[in-house]
């Protein structure tokens, strides 16, 4: 099968690694690719966004299955493109993707569905949390103990323009809980923990994922928790007539009965990282089955190995996600460790890798414990070098 990989993320480097191993692979392209990528398949100068550039690229390699990354090009409708010409995708119509675009029409469908979810507010108090209606990169949703937290959070808000939702603030463990779905179905896939702070002790700044690690001790029957939380969104959804087709990422709080913090409509950065090195199964197949709208007898789950990835990232990121041009050190050291570097914000010039973006690799280790898991990662990130790298320390730390 030709497969093309849409977005150009250490998430999108993860999947095509674990495409790469399918048997059923003819080649592997990505659209835009990035240099890690580019050892395992063909990259291809077009926006993740170019919906009539994907096309054509489709079109012209005759492609079986396209696998859309990125939030952005789901939420602008590049999947209804490729599909209303014929194109098989994996990834959710921009109607179903609204599930992660507008926060408020998430709550929407899970109230109809029957969905626990944090108690939305009509007045900012604190304490509360404060979260952008739409796409923020996962930068938008800001805590508030305080009343200054509060004044923080609603000018950061406003800064990213639209509506924005007050919710309670709930207690407990965060998780991100998978299922593949095709429509109808939603099918456990996996669940990770991901470190949001850009700070050591979960201080500082919201950014896209500093770290995650899978699996989780408290996460109880995951079979349980998707047919409870993940299957009526899926039916509400079909009711509506936007059927979802693709990964949808449960953010929940385990309290004492669960809660839907948020719903994204794709595989999660940086769990992805440490779910693809976990997954037991054939990944094409199960993508190709679920974009096909049939994944009954398909088989897939999780290794019984931990996994732990850690982010390295810019020295001003999150304030910027744009820095380029530092040439990256250490890269195949690092791989000789036996742990996986996966290319987040990279690009080659002269023939060297250099920086190119925010988050720059997510430097991933298996292990029998997640103790293993965590010393071979950060054994590996520290051979790893470039100017201004900025990681956590504490990823995983018990």
């Amino acid at each position: 099968m030709q497969v093309v990989v849409v977005g150009s993320g250490a998430r999108e480097h993860a999947l095509a690694w674990r495409l790469a191993q399918s048997p059923g692979l003819t080649e592997l392209h990505a659209a835009p690719g990035n240099p890690g990528i580019a050892a395992l398949g063909r990259c291809h100068p077009v926006r993740a966004d170019d919906a009539d550039g994907l096309l054509s690229l489709a079109l012209t390699l005759e492609a079986d299955l396209v696998v859309v990354g990125p939030e952005g090009p789901l939420v602008a409708g590049v999947a209804d493109v490729l599909r209303q010409n014929g194109i098989t995708v994996f990834g959710p119509s921009a109607e179903a993707a609204r599930i992660e675009g507008s926060k408020a029409f998430a709550k929407d469908v899970l109230r109809a569905a029957g969905v626990p979810t944090a108690e939305t507010l009509s007045v900012a108090r604190a304490p509360c949390v404060v979260k952008a209606d739409g796409l923020a990169s996962g930068k938008g949703v800001f805590v508030c103990r305080t009343s200054d937290d509060v004044d923080e959070a609603l000018r950061a808000v406003t800064a990213f323009g639209g509506d924005f939702v007050i919710e309670e603030l709930l207690e407990g463990e965060e998780v991100s809980l998978f299922a593949l779905c095709d429509g109808s179905r939603a099918v456990p896939l996996g669940a990770a923990r991901d470190f949001k702070r850009i700070g050591e002790g979960d201080e500082g700044p919201n950014t896209g994922g500093m770290g995650a690690f899978s699996p989780l001790s408290a996460l109880g029957d995951m079979d349980e928790l998707v047919a409870r939380i993940h299957q009526p969104v899926v039916d509400e959804l079909a009711r509506r007539g936007t059927p979802f087709i693709g990964c949808l990422f449960a953010g929940l709080m385990l309290t004492p009965e669960p809660k839907v913090l948020e719903f994204n409509a794709r595989f999660g950065d940086p769990e992805t990282q440490v779910l693809m090195p976990r997954f037991d199964g054939d990944l094409l197949v199960a993508l190709f089955a679920a974009a096909g709208g049939d994944l009954s007898g398909v088989e897939f789950g999780m290794g019984a190995d931990a996994a732990v990835t850690v982010v390295v990232a810019g020295p001003d990121y999150p304030a910027r996600s744009d820095y380029a041009g530092a040439e990256i050190a250490g890269i195949e050291a690092a791989e000789a460790t036996g742990a996986l570097v996966f290319h987040g914000g990279t690009a080659v010039r002269d023939g060297t890798v250099v920086t190119n973006g925010g988050r720059i690799l997510s430097v991933t280790a298996t292990g029998e414990t997640i103790g293993d898991a965590r010393r071979t990662a950060y054994d590996a990130v520290e051979l790893v070098s470039f100017e201004g790298a900025q990681y956590r320390r504490d990823i995983a730390h018990a």
